[in-house]
């Protein structure tokens, strides 16, 4: 074997032993203190995530604002989506909307929206009706009207969980700095969709009625997105953060809408009962973008 062969098997083992400390699982002397990291650690990693640097207006050259959809049946988006299932598997690992609705409900995230121009404030109370369909049984009708009140034994409750959202939603900028000179995004909002929880009370009725349940102000919520990891599956020992997966564009996205004239009209409002068609639209919207950084670099 070569010298630089043996070198860098050293650097592998080395990086795989720090990986394999800083999750504890090999100094763990029960599985509670699995993932947990002692007051050393911490102060040494120093994870937090990377601020956005101070943008000046002027320095802005052009700017456009794009939605895109992240579908979850893409296997690129896995990481977003699983696991779905949580029973069997440890606590530090949770799928983005897991680790949202936790944020939001403990608190740690309050900057919540109904849209995706951040117009509207949502309260936990109101995301919980979109989130929660509570039910009566015929039997508990009955009992309402004899006795008056339901026994709670007769209300079904049926609550939409990760296994039930097809797809992701955001917003975000693209911009040229000037005094950067490079092409630059910034994710700004991002929203999960899924079909309303009624529909898991009846899904006899085949309705396909996806909604946006919110909008999260994403820079706002940075800090929980950078605790929570994804699944690194190229390297198990190193996963990856939401806010880095995020930031980085880590994702396959179609963009569905472009600000414009039209009042920020969307792709499917001008190009109907065509999927082709809306993803070469989607398509040639990234290549304008694409385009502008090669300008500017043109002469």
């Amino acid at each position: 074997m070569s010298f630089k062969n043996v070198v860098f098997c050293v650097i592998v083992l080395l990086m795989g032993v720090s990986a394999h400390a800083q999750l504890n699982i090999l100094n763990a002397k029960s599985p509670d203190e699995i993932g947990v990291k002692t007051e050393s650690q911490i102060a040494y990693d120093n994870d937090n995530p990377l601020p956005y640097g101070y943008i000046d207006e002027r320095d802005v050259l052009w700017s456009k604002t794009t939605w895109e959809i992240i579908d979850l049946d893409e296997r690129v988006n896995f990481p977003l989506y699983y696991p779905i299932d949580t029973n069997n598997i440890g606590s530090e690992r949770r799928s983005l909307y897991d680790v949202m609705v936790k944020s939001i409900k403990n608190g740690d995230i309050e900057e919540v929206y109904a849209d995706s121009y951040f117009t509207e404030k949502r309260t936990l109370k109101d995301i919980e009706a979109s989130l929660v369909y509570s039910d009566t049984t015929d039997l508990g009708v009955e009992q309402f009207n004899a006795e008056g009140f339901v026994d709670p034994e007769y209300i079904r409750k049926f609550t939409l969980d990760a296994g039930d959202v097809e797809e992701w939603r955001i917003r975000g900028v693209w911009y040229l700095d000037k005094r950067q000179g490079e092409l630059r995004y910034r994710l700004l909002g991002i929203c999960p969709v899924a079909n309303e929880a009624r529909s898991k009370a009846y899904p006899d009725d085949g309705v396909d009625a996806k909604v946006e349940l919110f909008w999260v102000w994403f820079p706002a919520a940075r800090g929980i997105m950078n605790e929570a990891k994804a699944f690194n599956r190229k390297n198990t020992s190193q996963p990856v953060s939401f806010d880095h997966l995020l930031n980085a564009r880590r994702f396959s996205g179609v963009v569905y809408k472009e600000d414009n004239v039209q009042g920020d009209r969307g792709v499917a409002d001008y190009i109907n009962d065509n999927a082709l068609m809306q993803l070469l639209e989607a398509d040639r919207i990234k290549e304008q973008i694409r385009n502008i950084e090669i300008d500017l670099w043109n002469y």
